[in-house]
Order: structure tokens, then sequence, then C-alpha cells
């Protein structure tokens, strides 16, 4: 493993070497605040690896994830994954293909993606109880070459409804569409902060008339009973899967239909075999799938690769100004955006 600190959070790499000479793969495992777990989980996972032929990458994944008897949780599946990354780079180098193409080839040859304020800046942090400086630090990122933004409007909440926070977010969101027009999607991530669903559904409420492209984790996840009740009282659209890791817990989104799109985070879902069923769950159900990846450079290849293949991909999360520096260790970035696409 190779760790690298990126301010806000440490990127994780995973090195999977072969027995043949040069061959070799790259994986990331990026989990903020668990460094020293998930390297230690890459370690403990190491042996059911270690011997085996890289190519079957579905029989080591399961090896990883039921033989070692205890369920892996966030901190396990991250490591997996990183692993799981590693493998594919090595199947695709070894076959002298893309790993798209081991997906069953392109279904788009552009990726939309969003960007957070300041393109993710970990230095560039904006308040947002300033609504003008909040507005024209998005409009200074959308003018990077972006159509679609990620943004926070609403705050930390308990089990009330503070009516002056609520009229606040209101005001916030509807500056922000003034500033940005209707070219621009929009999208704001509730980090899971109401504690109760009427504070979820009173900001969902005020930033309705925006028309947001989607609402993010309007309440902590794992509830899909409350997420749907939620989706049924308002109109915009919800959004959820960053912190979540099965298929199966992705399965019980998909069959209450709580969220119009899921967001699974290939880091942590099990890597590119997880996004994968996790992708056919939804669309079964009709569901669109917006990857989450603020990560490093090799998530975020991993994602491309990923978002090419799979048909109901809608947009692709990016932060490659997490750093001053991210653009110029990276022989992927930057890419040209083109009319919001990569």
């Amino acid at each position: 493993t190779v760790v690298v600190n990126a301010v806000h959070r440490n990127w994780i790499f995973v090195k999977v070497l072969t027995d043949q000479p040069g061959l070799h793969g790259w994986g990331e495992a990026t989990l903020e605040w668990k460094t020293r777990a998930i390297t230690g989980a890459i370690d403990d996972l190491a042996p059911f690896v270690v011997g085996e032929d890289p190519m079957n990458i579905e029989h080591l994944v399961n090896r990883m994830t039921r033989f070692s008897f205890w369920p892996l949780g966030s901190i396990g599946l991250t490591a997996v994954s990183g692993i799981e990354h590693a493998l594919w780079d090595i199947k695709g180098k070894a076959l002298g293909v893309p790993v798209w193409q081991l997906l069953g080839g392109k279904v788009r040859d552009s990726v939309r993606v969003y960007t957070h304020l300041k393109r993710g800046s970990a230095a560039g942090r904006v308040s947002n109880s300033d609504i003008s400086a909040f507005c024209d630090a998005v409009q200074e990122t959308v003018e990077m070459g972006y159509n679609a933004i990620k943004l926070g409007f609403v705050p930390y909440t308990g089990y009330d409804v503070p009516l002056k926070a609520v009229k606040h977010v209101e005001k916030l969101a509807a500056a922000v569409r003034e500033r940005v027009g209707d070219d621009v999607d929009v999208m704001t991530d509730f980090h899971g902060r109401p504690d109760s669903l009427d504070a979820a559904i009173a900001y969902i409420r005020a930033i309705e008339p925006i028309k947001p492209l989607f609402c993010e984790e309007v309440i902590q996840p794992g509830d899909a009973a409350a997420m749907a009740d939620i989706a049924r009282r308002v109109q915009s659209p919800l959004a959820t899967g960053e912190r979540l890791f099965t298929p199966r817990e992705f399965a019980e989104i998909a069959e209450t239909r709580a969220v119009a799109y899921i967001q699974p985070d290939l880091a942590h879902c099990m890597g590119i075999s997880g996004g994968r069923k996790i992708a056919a769950i939804a669309e079964a159900a009709h569901m669109g799938v917006c990857p989450h990846n603020p990560m490093g450079p090799v998530a975020g290849a991993v994602a491309l690769n990923f978002d090419v293949a799979t048909t109901n991909f809608v947009i692709q999360e990016e932060a490659v100004g997490i750093v001053p520096w991210f653009e110029e260790i990276c022989s992927v970035y930057p890419l040209a955006l083109q009319d919001g696409a990569w």
C-alpha cells in the first residue's frame, strides 16, 4: 500500500504484483480518517489473493468477502475494492485492452461530470452564510466549463424544523439558480444532517423551486423505508448510496423505489464487480446511476471505465481541485472538459 496525504483525506493506493515480470496492477482504497484500519485490512485480506490467478476476479472477490466469515463493513469492503481495482488493471494489461472493453464495451463516448464548489478544493471552502460570496464561488466554478455542480445548502439540525434556517436555505438556493440560470444542473448534498423526516422534508421543499437534479442523502443512510416515505412527500428526485456497500443494501433501496438515483462508490462497494451488480439492480428498478467519487486519481480512472460501459449511468462526481497538484501528478488528468463532459 502507498498512502498519500491529500489535505482533506489520505489517498490509499494498492499495488498487486504478479509472477510475470513488469505485470502489476494499481487500485485505490481511500476511506477518510481510516488509514491505519484500511492498510491493516488489506494486509489481512492478502492471504485470500496471494498465489491465486489474478484473472479470476469474481472468484477472488468471493474469497475475500465470503471466506473471511465475518461481515467486512465499510473498512473491509473498501480494502476489497482497492485490491479488486488492481486485479482489473492486471487483466487489462495482460490482455492489452482497456478495462471498459472487458465490461462489454462502451455505451457512450463521453462521461458527463459534476464538480463541487471550487472543484472540491479543501483550501477554498466558502461559507453559505454569505449568499453573495457563495454565489460568486458557484459562478467561478461553473465558468471553468461545468454544467452541473453539487452544493451544500443544509446545516446540521436536530429533530426540530428551524424556520430561520429553512428560509435561509430557500433564499440561498434561489440565489444560486438566478446566478447560474437554467442551463446548469444543481444538486445538493444533505450529508444525512436532518435527524427527523419532517426536517428533511422542510429543507427539500425549500430547495424544490430551483428544480435540483437531485437531493442527496437527505437522512442518515440505511433506512430505506424512511427514505421512501420522504420520496412520497416531496417533488424533487432523491439520491443515496455513498455509504451503502453491498448489492443487498442497494436492493432494499430499489425495492422501495426510495430514490431516483443510486450512488455507489467503487472504492467502497467491492469495486467494479460490486458496482456492476448494483447498477443492474438499479436498472431493473428504473433508477439511474450517479457514482460517488471525490477520491484520488486511481478511483477516478476506475469510475470512468465503469461509466462508459454502464447503460443506466447518468453523471459522475469529480473533485480534481481537492489539492492544487492533482493534475500535475496524474497523466489521466486533465481530460478535455467539453460541454460538461470528459
